[in-house]
């Protein structure tokens, strides 16, 4: 996937393109894939990589939101459960059953979370995972050995599902690919262009080399998340704000700390808010928290107050207690979102997705969760359509197997997430001498996957592929550090870059990796 070949033919395409995505998170791939699965002549541009903000910094889960039943919103979970189980489905490389332990310290909890969950489990109806059930005291800690005994009374268990989110953008972006679309990271908007005050297309900026450029489209879609009102002040400066952005932590521990299969939910913490302690790829995520913030940022930091909130609720609930040099590593992602007039509590915010069409023939979608990115992408291109007077398709994405299905991955090991392309990635690291060897002890990555991402996955910065090709700056922050260096060669060579430019990327990758460590 040559990256300059491609620039150079978009810059030479005469062709209006139907629809002009802006952003490239679950929101906008979701919805380039729609449009070019259904035959629509489709662009997606992204101001940084895929994936780069929101987008790979989740909990990691599919799921139809417990917390949502107990807000009443029974219309969300409802369509949250159904895309959990079309997801399932439609990525099974990536996307599994996960069993949750609810623990009980207090005698209403079992009967108040027990008949909840079969709620809950009712609405899912043959797309379900699992029956709930009521766990006594011994099976819960079955289930979890490390959790707190004290007090404990039993539990019940549900099930939901987790992914990998980054690596699901990844297989999105393959997909416009596979259907003939077109998605380019590192390319910024700058500004809208017009026609008759109508937006006819897009200026942008090349951020990796200098192919500037005008487009014209039938259909601008505007799928930002955090930076949503800045693309509509394009647009019309004074267009009012939309976004309340909330910021969401969570940190990452050793396996140890809960070595079981089993997630811990906890319904309900000091701030409102769920909490999860979840296992993710040999380490367990704990999150997350609920900070209202001013200004979005790609680079979100965690606050000291957040990762004490975290570790003190994860000491409460875990026998063996987490200290700040347990941490491998602690990311921030932030919420894109939408407030009603005057509502300041973001815990109490409806994760609902927000369509707007601006008089202009902007079309913005904002708002919504991963599991729910296929509804959000199909109900945006249904109204674009009509905004572009393009002929009316019928949406194939429901049943549309993404980029990398693949139904059994054992055949896939030790490189499963990439379902399909395993085959093609263990010849890379058959070809080459220690190409399928770790670079480094403590996480699982190797130099066939580095060169795989350069290839086939649009990776152009060592970031790329620590933070969003692999999951390596999240997994272990330190460990990552020192893989830079020869993840930094292999990419040179692959890219035709320089020593220069190597000993940049390092510096750079340094830099930002350290604000994912708590202790130096």
């Amino acid at each position: 996937m040559d990256r300059n070949k491609l620039l150079q033919e978009v810059q030479n395409d005469t062709e209006i393109w139907d629809f002009i995505i802006i952003g490239g998170g679950a929101t906008g791939l979701g919805t380039a894939v729609e449009a070019a699965s259904r035959g629509y002549k489709t662009l997606l541009l992204e101001q940084h990589d895929f994936a780069k903000g929101t987008s790979s910094r989740s909990t990691k889960l599919v799921h139809g939101g417990v917390r949502y039943l107990q807000q009443g919103n029974v219309a969300l979970v409802l369509e949250a459960l159904r895309e959990r189980g079309l997801l399932r489905q439609n990525a099974p490389h990536l996307v599994k059953n996960q069993s949750f332990i609810v623990p009980n310290y207090e005698w209403w909890e079992g009967p108040f979370y027990g008949i909840g969950l079969k709620i809950y489990d009712k609405l899912a109806g043959k797309l379900g995972l699992g029956p709930s059930k009521n766990l006594s005291r011994e099976e819960t800690l079955d289930y979890i050995p490390t959790l707190e005994p004290d007090d404990l009374n039993g539990g019940v268990i549900y099930y939901d599902a987790q992914f990998d989110d980054a690596r699901l953008a990844i297989n999105l972006m393959q997909t416009i690919f596979d259907h003939d679309g077109v998605a380019l990271n590192y390319m910024k908007v700058t500004d809208l262009l017009k026609a008759n005050g109508l937006v006819s297309g897009v200026k942008i900026e090349d951020q990796k080399g200098d192919h500037n450029m005008e487009i014209q489209g039938r259909v601008v879609i505007n799928a930002t998340g955090m930076f949503t009102d800045e693309i509509r002040q394009m647009d019309n400066p004074q267009a009012k704000r939309l976004m309340k952005p909330s910021q969401g932590v969570h940190v990452v521990l050793d396996k140890s700390f809960q070595p079981g299969e089993s997630a811990i939910m906890v319904p309900r913490t000091d701030d409102g808010r769920v909490l999860f302690a979840v296992p993710w790829h040999d380490r367990i995520i704990v999150g997350t928290t609920d900070t209202p913030l001013e200004e979005p940022s790609l680079e979100p930091r965690a606050q000291e107050e957040e990762i004490e909130f975290l570790l003190t609720h994860a000491a409460r609930y875990l026998t063996k207690d987490p200290e700040p040099e347990d941490v491998l590593s602690v990311f921030a992602g932030i919420r894109p979102l939408v407030s009603p007039e005057g509502d300041d509590d973001t815990a109490s915010i409806s994760r609902d997705h927000t369509l707007l069409i601006d008089p202009s023939g902007l079309v913005t979608i904002t708002g919504g969760k991963w599991t729910t990115y296929r509804k959000m992408a199909e109900d945006t291109v249904n109204e674009a359509a009509v905004v572009a007077g393009l002929d009316e398709r019928e949406s194939v994405t429901q049943n549309l197997r993404l980029h990398g299905w693949l139904k059994n991955t054992d055949a896939a090991e030790p490189y499963e997430l990439y379902g399909s392309d395993a085959l093609s990635l263990k010849k890379i690291a058959e070809e080459n001498d220690g190409w399928g060897e770790p670079i480094h002890s403590n996480l699982p990555y190797t130099p066939a996957e580095v060169v795989w991402a350069a290839r086939n996955e649009m990776a152009l910065t060592v970031e790329d592929v620590l933070s969003r090709r692999t999951r390596a700056l999240l997994l272990d922050a330190r460990a990552s550090i020192e893989m830079a260096e020869p993840v930094a060669n292999l990419l040179a060579k692959e890219l035709g870059r320089n020593e220069e430019w190597q000993q940049q990327q390092v510096e750079e990758y340094t830099e930002l990796a350290k604000g994912y460590l708590l202790t130096g």
